[in-house]
């Protein structure tokens, strides 16, 4: 189907796709003609546009006579008619300034890129936080509390920091807190959470580990803290999408909120895009959440070495800037990447 789009239907359709992204208004043929210099009469503008719409490119909106892009418009937009430009110096600049370590945890600089993925493109920024579970581990710490409470801290080498509260069912001195701390330290640095808890299970069963109590009690506790977490998502800019003409309806808004505050969803096709390097760009209806048909995600994943860690990007409506947003999107994570990596 696609192979029968000639030169003419393409440039046709790149312009109806353009204006609609600039003006969110249906496009009329007649819009095309005043607008672009194709030296062709509003009819045959009108015969292409039937054409186009035939073959699924285009819709006709009940209240006009104009014509809207389709998701399988915007898919060919994207993979065959558009130019993608240059990330422009003073955004790098942007960038780089909104994204910048400076002392603070990993957390806040991620919570911050979402910020700045938000403010830059007039959309929604969103970072997913590295998972846990797949983190190699630089630091394990006891912190003793009150009673019989303790602070775990684990340190991902990536600076990913998790914290949890566990209890013991007997008094621990600091000083042996110290020791456990030690012992724990030598035996799962450079793990990854998956592979400490093989470890544990493994030294649990060890003979010598059996009749030193003070190791088979670090291991114990060691157990509790290493439970798998959710990854923590960073999602700015919400306040954005109530701009947008297409969903001044309050009823789809609520709907669209919904499925942001459904977590569960959301997580589920950004672990997809885990799975690809580079952008990845799912358009209304290929996400395949009921919500979101309306709405694009442009993707890349972060990394530390050859592994992606992470992964983040900018959701708005299908009438998406996507020449703009993409290499913004894939700036940053580059960017992201070299920031996790110099730590």
């Amino acid at each position: 189907m696609l192979d029968d789009l000639n030169e003419r239907s393409k440039q046709i359709l790149e312009a109806i796709i353009e204006d609609y992204i600039i003006t969110a208004e249906p496009v009329g043929s007649r819009t095309i003609t005043r607008r672009h210099p194709f030296a062709l009469s509003p009819a045959t503008v009108r015969n292409v546009m039937s054409d186009l719409e035939e073959m699924g490119f285009l819709a006709s909106p009940h209240t006009s006579a104009g014509r809207v892009p389709t998701d399988k418009a915007y898919r060919f937009y994207v993979d065959s008619l558009l130019a993608v430009r240059q990330v422009s110096r003073s955004e790098r600049d942007e960038i780089r300034r909104r994204c910048r370590i400076n002392g603070h945890d990993i957390g806040s600089v991620l919570r911050d890129t979402s910020k700045m993925l938000s403010y830059i493109s007039h959309y929604m920024g969103v970072v997913v936080a590295p998972r846990f579970a797949a983190a190699v581990l630089r630091q394990i710490e006891f912190v003793q509390l009150s009673g019989r409470r303790i602070l775990v801290i684990l340190v991902a080498q990536s600076g990913t920091v998790q914290n949890k509260i566990i209890e013991s069912d007997e008094d621990i001195s600091a000083d042996d807190l110290n020791r456990m701390t030690n012992y724990l330290n030598g035996l799962l640095q450079g793990l990854t959470i998956a592979q400490i808890k093989s470890r544990i299970v493994e030294e649990m069963e060890n003979e010598k580990t059996r009749y030193d109590r003070l190791m088979a009690k670090a291991l114990e506790l060691s157990q509790q803290t290493v439970g798998d977490a959710d990854s923590e998502i960073f999602l700015e800019g919400r306040v954005n999408i109530m701009d947008v003409p297409e969903f001044a309806d309050i009823g789809r808004m609520k709907e669209i909120f919904r499925a942001f505050e459904e977590k569960n969803q959301l997580v589920n096709l950004l672990n997809r895009c885990m799975d690809a390097d580079g952008i990845n760009i799912f358009i209304g209806s290929e996400s395949r959440v009921s919500q979101m048909s309306d709405i694009s995600l442009i993707t890349s994943t972060y990394r530390t070495g050859r592994n992606s860690i992470g992964v983040l990007g900018v959701i708005g409506p299908t009438r998406m800037g996507y020449a703009k947003v993409i290499p913004i999107v894939d700036y940053t994570a580059r960017l992201v990447s070299r920031l996790l990596e110099s730590e």
